[in-house]
């Protein structure tokens, strides 16, 4: 199928071939009929893509100081690394889209095949969308007509939040298409409207729904008018859609109001507020939040868990029944907004100069000719007779950032990249000349050629993928954790106990150079060591997936399983119990910050601290050992001091071991040596990830079996 992306690093808009998007539980997937532009947002992200390096960074202050402390810690290169691969990753454009239901996850009960919806869908031929973000289009509005639903649903929650009454007069700032939508609806709440714009096109068509539309160009004083038109006593409220970088609006605004009078601001303005201007006349001020409530809210969006009515009366999905109610009932007539209807196929008559562009609304025809497919072929490399060949299952940051950079470093043969939506495998594999992009990861378990597949997805799908590819007699690669429960664990031992393939996962510090010099200093000789492993993790925010025990696991099985593995090597022994406290009156609410105390068979201790609350300007990470009346202290892999041993000092790039890791791991699979980390280890420190969690919840230790 083919889809509309923005490339954020050289500026242009591709229509990519990409492959159909696989079914989600709680979606539904929709065959695209029409899809409307949205040329106020979507303008911005096209001249952001086109500005260059400076101009991206002057208009993100606040990423540009991240950058800055990245670069006190990891250094420069890996800094540049991390900022480059995000901007190498595609922008999918659109979120007006209406189409036919073609296929419906589990768990959807309110939809059915053959439905005409209205979506917050991307301009591609199919989209799969979460239940509580599409809504049936009533049988007498078109496709053409439903395709203003979203932008009607930005303008709409917009006049929730300002709260008008019948017989308010309210200012609309900036009579653009939600500017436009936002005023006739509006004038169906028995307002009286006045709306100001500096196009004389979008002001005649405002005029003729009823509208006191005024161009201020022509030497009308928007603040005096206002005042004129109220008796002075200024508007009840005002709406800002308009966007524009300077502080005038704000201010004219405020100017505009009648005291205790309401602002919403639905566009992108300058927001260097005076004080004077609001506190005179006790003036509101409010950013509306794109469509309604539920919007950015896991639980609502992905989920699918809805608010009740009772509580939430308008949420984002009932919002979209409300403009598509509007517009079925003749409330709101869109159809005059329409300035053009272009194909697919010659999308860049809208976006090839959108900066001059005086189309209020334009619409993307869709006529899918060729069948749907699962897979896209990038190139016709050919794996016949090779062991080691890949497929990748997940395309996210990491395995932009670092997986697909080594394996490129190494040479590795990779046939498959998988991704739910297609979109970003596709990128991917064009970039890294990777043989196919495909949506349907179970085409990589079934292809003979494979014989090594790397699972790169969220937690909660490891341990399923992990049993399916064992099952497929392949040896896998899975990011850590390996699984997040014992019962999870348990099945992976089976089946793994009945295939004659290996498991490895990526527990990659032990691989690093600094981990294995400092193995090397410390010797084979068994001899009880006291590790201290501190890792300034940095703060994630609650809603994050990674939090969620049924996703991510939370940070502990998640992530500080790394650390567990890396004492484990230096320990070079198994974990035989273990206690973990973490900080707050409530701990086993918060594992973000958390001591874990080990005991080691052979007698060794460690303590790793996993710490969110830390400077990001301190080092990320910080290992010191002591042995025999020695010391070693590793700084964020960058710098090892040895105190006792003799040449034990170095210093270089910072290296996590990921490509030492990599180029064991496909030797391994070539040659067929023993696995590159042995699988009881694995098990264990999978087992001591749960025992943590469990200690922390009983307030004592636990002894791993």
């Amino acid at each position: 199928m083919k889809q509309i992306i923005q490339d954020l690093k050289n500026g242009e808009t591709i229509l990519e071939e990409v492959p159909v998007p696989t079914i989600k539980s709680g979606h539904v997937l929709i065959r695209t009929h029409k899809t409307l532009v949205s040329l106020g947002t979507e303008r911005m992200l096209v001249e952001f893509g086109k500005a260059n390096f400076i101009q991206k960074a002057r208009q993100q202050p606040d990423k540009v100081k991240m950058v800055l402390d990245k670069v006190k810690t990891d250094g420069l290169k890996p800094t540049m690394d991390a900022v480059f691969n995000k901007l190498n990753q595609p922008l999918p454009l659109g979120y007006c889209n209406v189409g036919e239901v073609v296929a419906i996850g589990k768990g959807v009960a309110e939809f059915k095949v053959g439905d005409r919806v209205a979506s917050n869908g991307n301009h591609a031929e199919y989209v799969n969308i979460p239940k509580n973000l599409v809504a049936k289009i009533p049988d007498n509005v078109s496709y053409e007509e439903a395709a203003f639903t979203v932008i009607g649903s930005i303008g709409l929650q917009g006049i929730r939040l300002l709260n008008p009454t019948f017989g308010e007069t309210i200012v609309v700032v900036g009579l653009g298409l939600i500017g436009l939508v936002t005023a006739e609806l509006l004038l169906a709440n028995g307002c009286n409207v006045i709306g100001f714009d500096y196009d004389d096109e979008k002001i005649k068509i405002a005029k003729e729904k009823g509208i006191t539309a005024i161009n201020p160009a022509e030497g009308t004083d928007q603040i005096k008018f206002v005042e004129i038109y109220t008796n002075g006593v200024g508007a009840d409220g005002i709406i800002i859609t308009a966007s524009n970088k300077s502080n005038e609006i704000i201010s004219q605004s405020a100017n505009m109001c009648r005291k205790r009078g309401r602002i919403v601001l639905v566009g992108v303005i300058g927001l260097d507020i005076s004080r004077a201007d609001f506190y005179e006349k006790e003036i509101s001020f409010q950013v509306s939040c794109s469509y309604g409530p539920g919007r950015y809210d896991e639980e609502y969006e992905q989920k699918g868990n809805d608010y009740p009515i009772g509580y939430v009366r308008w949420t984002e999905k009932r919002n979209f029944e409300a403009i598509l109610n509007a517009i079925s009932r003749g409330t709101l007539d869109v159809k005059p907004l329409i300035t053009e209807k272009i194909p697919l196929g010659e999308y860049q008559k809208i976006y090839g100069d959108m900066k001059n562009s005086k189309s209020i609304a334009s619409i993307l025809e869709y006529n899918e000719t060729e069948p749907p497919r699962s897979s896209v072929k990038i190139s016709k490399k050919s794996f016949t007779n090779k062991k080691g060949v890949i497929g990748i299952i997940g395309s996210g940051n990491f395995t932009s950032s670092t997986i697909l950079p080594n394996l490129r470093k190494i040479g590795a043969d990779i046939k498959f990249i998988a991704s739910s939506g297609g979109l970003t495998s596709t990128i991917m594999a064009k970039r890294y000349d990777i043989a196919k992009s495909t949506s349907d990861y179970k085409e990589i378990l079934k292809d003979d050629e494979v014989d090594l597949v790397f699972v790169t997805t969220k937690h909660n799908m490891h341990a399923p993928m992990v049993l399916e590819t064992l099952k497929a007699g392949k040896s896998v690669f899975v990011e850590k954790p390996l699984a997040l429960t014992n019962s999870e664990l348990d099945a992976i031992i089976e089946e793994y106990n009945n295939q004659n393939v290996t498991i490895s996962v990526g527990f990659n510090r032990r691989f690093a150079p600094l981990a294995k010099k400092m193995k090397k200093l410390l010797g084979n000789d068994n001899t009880p060591i006291n590790i201290i492993a501190t890792m300034n993790a940095g703060f994630i925010p609650e809603d994050v997936w990674v939090h969620d025990m049924e996703v991510g696991g939370g940070r502990i099985i998640g992530e500080a399983c790394h650390y567990i593995d890396l004492c484990t090597y230096f320990a070079g022994s198994k974990v035989k119990a273990i206690c973990m406290n973490a900080m707050g009156k409530n701990p086993e609410e918060n594992t973000d910050n958390a001591s874990i105390l080990l005991k080691y068979e052979n007698g060794s201790n460690a303590v790793i601290n996993y710490f969110a609350n830390g400077s990001k300007a301190y080092s990320k990470e910080r290992v010191e050992v002591y042995s025999q009346e020695r010391t070693l202290i590793m700084d964020n892999w960058r710098k090892l001091k040895a105190y006792g041993f003799k040449g034990g000092n170095s210093s270089s790039k910072q290296d996590k071991g990921h490509y030492n890791q990599f180029d064991e791991l496909i030797l391994q699979q070539i040659r067929g040596n023993n696995p590159i980390i042995p699988f009881e280890e694995i098990v264990n420190t999978t087992k001591a990830s749960f025992a943590a969690i469990d200690s922390l919840k009983n307030q004592e230790w636990v002894v791993i079996n």
